[in-house]
């Protein structure tokens, strides 16, 4: 089999929601989420997260797993092949529109940012298990998927 070209790459942006499954073993989409990491590993996918992401993800195992895996986290993240994208002015505007315009969804501002960036960077798919993504019309993967 030959490995994939650049250009065919899977581009995956990846959510506070599976950081979480994946590090939290009673969370009930952790073995799902260990089988998306592990295919898109397989497929040398190209991941992608925002710096939104990165803190939403650390306030949540602070406040409900702990300090340690908090921070464990974060050191983590540091030698990571995922790329950090830092959120933009122009980001937080789109994201900012994204919100008024979709008054009848609830999304976030840090979900609103990832889909900015997504579009920004054409990036296809989320690796996510947070809803908003596929009511704001972004593929989002499944376990076989």
């Amino acid at each position: 089999m030959r490995a994939r070209r650049a250009s065919q790459t899977r581009r995956t942006l990846v959510d506070t929601s599976a950081y979480f499954a994946l590090l939290d073993a009673d969370d009930a989409n952790h073995a799902p989420a260990l089988t998306i990491r592990d295919r898109l590993i397989a497929e040398g996918s190209h991941l992608f997260t925002t710096s939104f992401v990165l803190a939403e993800t650390h306030a949540l195992l602070l406040n409900r797993l702990s300090h340690e895996i908090a921070t464990r986290f974060l050191r983590a993240m540091e030698d990571s092949p995922t790329t950090l994208v830092w959120v933009t002015p122009a980001d937080v505007h789109r994201a900012k529109a994204i919100i008024y315009q979709y008054t009848d969804k609830d999304f976030s501002l840090t979900d609103a940012t990832s889909f900015a960036v997504m579009e920004r960077m054409r990036v296809p798919a989320a690796f996510t298990f947070d809803r908003h993504f596929a009511q704001y019309g972004l593929t989002v993967l499944t376990a076989t998927s």
